[in-house]
Order: C-alpha cells, then structure tokens, then sequence
C-alpha cells in the first residue's frame, strides 16, 4: 500500500467516526472520497450505525450501492448532516478549490445543504492561494462559452476549453455544460471573483467554494500530523 493510499485510509476512517446514527450523510467524489465511503460502509456493516448516504456523482453512488449503504436521491434530500469529500487546493481561510472531476453543480448544492462540511486529504493539497497548482474550473453553458471567455479575459483570466482525457473533442459534464480553465495573474479579492464569476450569464458553476467549508482535516505521508481548522 502507498503511503497516498494510507493516508487517505487514516483520514476516511477518523471521518467515517464523526457519522452517527440516523444522520444523512453527503458522499462527495474522488479516490479519497472513495476511501470515505468504504470506511463509512465498514461502520455500517460492521458497528450498526444507521445512516443514509446521498452520492455527488454516479461513480460514488455505484460505490456506494455496491459496498450495501442505503442511498437516496439528491431529489428526495432537503439538507444533510455533514458532507465529506476532499479538494484539489485548500488554504488557511478554509477557502477550496474543487472541480477537476467536474461534479461542481451538485458539489455546490451539497455544500448549501449540509450543516456541516468537512473537507479531508493529504498535506500536499494546502496552498497558500488558491491557483497555485491549477487553474480554476468554470462550468459554462455550451452555447455561451466564447463570450464568457472573452468576459474572463476581461477581469483578467485566461481561460482553456477543457478537453477529453483522450485528447478527441471537448470534455461534456454530466450535466452537459462544457469546462473552461481558467488562470489568473493576480486576485486580490477572491469573494468579489467568486461573485464575479456566479454573475455572469451563461456560467453554470465555478470552482472557488469561498465560505462553504466548516472545517478541514490533511494529514502528511508519515500520519503523524494532522491539521484540522
């Protein structure tokens, strides 16, 4: 086992300790949401607990289906307990980049419907600003997506079509929205972008979840460390 592997492992198990019974728990996506969701299922199997899970996307329903949690739509969810899932970047004001996976729709909806958010993940995800490593995702309308790049350029973004992994014609979310990349030179004021950016027409989504994490949990290869905020 990888020491990625085992640290992902340590952190959905402490996770997977903070469900109790009869919560509705958010299931977010990506190999360490992955983990959460084999730990939580553990518990449920092996401990009793009673809980039912809610999937930010098909792969983690079908993980959750698979391992026995009782799932229930997004559609029959009104709010949750907690919500867990990790980030592409995090920083000190618990400020998250997510959207490489392109599940940014309903990873926004989960965050609005949780009371409580739990980020978790492995050290190399702590940035002090976020687009230190990749560019910010913006979900857009296929339509709309020449003029919303030409309005990025105008605050300053230089943004990218994203494109299939195999190189052949544009990447198409689940919900069939295209993907722009985009960097910025310099952000002084990453709430008024945030704003920015849900403002314009023809954008669906974006990447920067500013103010909707409660709290952060990363922890280094040696898994002695654990920082939570």
């Amino acid at each position: 086992m990888s020491q990625s592997t085992e640290v992902k492992q340590r952190l959905a198990k402490a996770a997977a300790a903070e469900i109790e019974n009869g919560m509705v728990v958010g299931l977010g996506t990506g190999s360490t949401a992955n983990a959460f969701i084999e730990a939580l299922a553990n518990r449920y199997h092996q401990q009793g607990i009673v809980c039912t899970a809610v999937a930010s996307s098909i792969s983690s329903g079908v993980l959750a289906q698979q391992l026995g949690l009782p799932l229930q739509g997004i559609e029959q969810t009104t709010r949750m307990d907690i919500y867990v899932d990790s980030a592409d970047e995090v920083t000190d004001e618990k400020w998250v980049l997510k959207g490489r996976g392109s599940d940014l729709v309903k990873e926004k909806l989960f965050a609005a419907a949780a009371d409580r958010v739990l980020i978790i993940g492995e050290q190399s995800k702590w940035v002090k600003q976020i687009g230190a490593h990749y560019p910010i995702p913006i979900e857009v309308m296929p339509m709309a997506w020449t003029i919303v790049k030409q309005q990025l350029a105008r605050i300053g973004g230089l943004a990218t079509l994203r494109s299939q992994a195999s190189g052949e014609g544009q990447h198409v979310t689940a919900h069939g929205s295209v993907v722009l990349d985009t960097t910025f030179d310099t952000v002084s004021d990453y709430r008024q972008l945030a704003m920015q950016l849900s403002a314009m027409p023809g954008v669906v989504e974006h990447g920067l979840f500013i103010d909707n994490v409660d709290e952060v949990w990363l922890a280094d290869a040696t898994i002695e460390t654990l920082r939570q905020w």
